[in-house]
């Protein structure tokens, strides 16, 4: 069988697999490589898999659509580091299953954002976004003060995570409701934004 270019163009069957071939070679020529850099599938000096509080936090930030808005990837460009701070590195990211890194920003981005306020600012900046920032957009998050954070589920997810190649020991995990006793769902997600992006700091 031939493939002349005119065969190829009028024959949509013919140009559909061609493509869907093209990208599936191109994209395993990129992706591949990845795998087998330590670069991308070793953690970077100072990382740690989240505390308890921390994952629980994270499920917040996620139920709550926070992903939506807020980018965790600061890219390579003198901008984007010149306000964030040091750019994103897949070292930083190999325990996040999944990693929450996008492309929308609505809001600021917020890989870097550990530390830099205190846990009052983030506190009143949930419950009423425009009391501290008054052209804020952000929606306010006044339940999270009142609703205790979870403490049933939180050695399943983090079970969950060690299948994935977060290595939680057992210990870690049989303690982990204890973390969470007396906390709310607003103590568990300010716990995970302080935790983000702080060691490239």
């Amino acid at each position: 069988m031939s493939f002349s270019h005119e065969k190829v163009e009028t024959n949509n069957w013919l140009m559909i697999v061609l493509i869907l071939l093209v990208v599936a070679v191109g994209g395993l020529v990129e992706i591949v490589p990845l795998f087998f850099q330590k670069s991308t599938t070793q953690p970077i000096a100072g990382i740690v898999p989240d505390s308890p509080l921390k994952v629980a936090g994270r499920d917040i930030y996620i139920r709550e659509g926070c992903y939506n808005c807020h980018s965790q990837m600061i890219r390579p460009l003198v901008a984007e580091t010149l306000r964030y701070g040091h750019y994103s590195v897949a070292g930083e990211f190999v325990y996040d299953h999944p990693f929450q890194w996008g492309s929308k920003r609505t809001g600021p981005d917020l890989h870097r954002v550990g530390g830099k306020y205190s846990d009052e600012w983030q506190r009143l900046h949930l419950i009423s976004p425009r009391d501290l920032v008054p052209e804020s957009i952000m929606p306010a998050y006044p339940w999270l003060e009142k609703t205790p954070a979870d403490a049933e589920s939180i050695q399943r997810h983090m079970k969950a995570l060690r299948m994935v190649g977060v290595p939680y020991t057992d210990e870690q995990i049989a303690a982990a409701p204890a973390e969470l006793t007396d906390k709310t769902e607003l103590d568990a997600l300010i716990a995970y934004l302080q935790g983000l992006g702080l060691a490239l700091k």
